[in-house]
């Protein structure tokens, strides 16, 4: 008797936890941005902590080399790590780039990012957060994403007729591609995102390390040193970049754990995302700015 009420408990938590969850389109079915006849429309789902306790958001780009999303692996993990902090998460399934399906193919992620922030800053007081505390999370080529995201959002296709802040407040580049050099890069996502015609003009303005300013947002990075996948130098050189332009800038850096390890590096002890959840939380992302 006592296995059964244990299991209905069980069953009754997971179809809470899946209410909590809403999967909405990001655009109005004919005002999906640069697509064709065969697009796919993109879409966000919101993870809404069990017990709330802050008024932060966090917008979450799985990674993929910009051919998927690992969405099982990085994205729905991370949003249920951050809803046990009680932070609302958002888990955004950009369109990956596919020039049969969508014009101007490599504007089109960063396209929709900017979607999602201007989404859940106009829905703020809905979901009982603050429109000045919307950060991006992003894994490998969702890091090049929300890195892309942090160093062009003076730039966008998107109408905003609310003028809202396409800057997100904070960035987490989680073992990220952020060059698209020859020397650093991760081809696949490279060639997925700017390909097939890569020229030098495109390379520099998809190389996020060369994109930093004073306005980019604060940022925690983290990386393996023997990632084979993503060379960590990628996460170097733009802590480098961030700490030249006095960028608030966190670097949390595993000896080993490869690529691809997402919220649980089972190589290490301690794991980023206890750090990394009170930076979020303790604002000083926000005051150091």
């Amino acid at each position: 008797m006592r296995k059964k009420l244990m299991s209905v408990a069980v069953l009754v938590a997971a179809c809470q936890y899946v209410m909590a969850q809403e999967s909405l389109p990001l655009y109005p079915a004919n005002q999906i941005p640069f697509a064709k006849e065969n697009t796919e429309q993109p879409k966000i789902t919101v993870f809404v902590p069990e017990k709330k306790k802050s008024n932060v958001a966090v917008i979450v780009c799985s990674g993929g080399a910009y051919g998927g999303r690992a969405n099982d692996v990085e994205g729905i993990p991370a949003c249920r790590k951050l809803n046990e902090a009680g932070i609302t998460a958002f888990l955004l399934d950009y369109r990956v780039p596919n020039a049969s399906r969508m014009s101007e193919k490599e504007i089109v992620p960063l396209t929709d990012v900017q979607a999602a922030i201007i989404y859940v800053r106009s829905h703020a007081k809905q979901y009982s957060i603050k429109p000045d505390k919307v950060g991006i999370m992003g894994f490998s080529a969702g890091g090049h994403l929300v890195t892309t995201v942090a160093t062009h959002f003076h730039q966008t296709r998107l109408d905003n007729p609310g003028n809202f802040s396409l800057r997100p407040d904070f960035v987490v580049a989680v073992y990220p591609v952020v060059s698209f050099a020859d020397s650093l890069t991760h081809l696949d996502s490279r060639r997925n995102l700017i390909g097939p015609d890569i020229t030098p003009e495109r390379v520099r303005e998809y190389s996020n390390e060369l994109q930093v300013a004073d306005d980019t947002p604060p940022t925690f990075i983290v990386s393996a040193i023997d990632d084979d996948v993503v060379k960590v130098e990628n996460s170097l050189y733009l802590e480098a970049a961030l700490r030249q332009h006095h960028v608030p800038v966190k670097m949390f850096l595993y000896a080993k754990g490869g690529h691809g390890f997402g919220v649980n590096n089972k190589t290490a002890a301690a794991q980023w995302t206890e750090p990394c959840i009170n930076w979020i939380l303790s604002d000083k992302w926000k005051s150091d700015f």
